[in-house]
């Protein structure tokens, strides 16, 4: 059974930093982008950053560029760098993981989901 689990979520004020990570345990993902949503409250889920098996090719959400930062630390973990923190960052963050390694901005092309892990950012 593949699962994703997402750790390093918390509490910040605005202008903080956290760091989150992504294990997989089933399988590794050789060969196959990795990448991050997040859902606010009373929002749909969006796409946040995905990055390609060696990282050859990173996307970001414009809302992040700049501030967050995606890492392929090996063929099973994946992290997210958030730097300068916004109130409107406030969302549960999910780890995704696709079949592919082209790493892609819609949901549907991810196969496997973590369960979130909540950030709150304070104003």
């Amino acid at each position: 059974q593949v699962q994703l689990v997402e750790s390093g979520g918390g509490s910040v004020q605005a202008g903080g930093s956290l760091r989150l990570s992504c294990a997989a345990s089933g399988r590794t993902f050789v060969g196959n982008a990795m990448g991050w949503f997040r859902q606010a409250p009373g929002k749909e889920r969006e796409f946040v950053a995905a990055s390609s098996w060696r990282g050859g090719t990173i996307v970001y959400a414009d809302s992040v560029k700049g501030r967050f930062t995606i890492s392929r630390d090996n063929a099973k973990k994946t992290s997210l760098q958030m730097n300068n923190l916004e109130p409107e960052d406030t969302a549960v963050y999910y780890c995704a993981a696709s079949e592919e390694n082209e790493p892609r901005s819609i949901s549907r092309f991810y196969r496997y989901w973590g369960q979130g892990t909540q950030v709150t950012v304070s104003s």
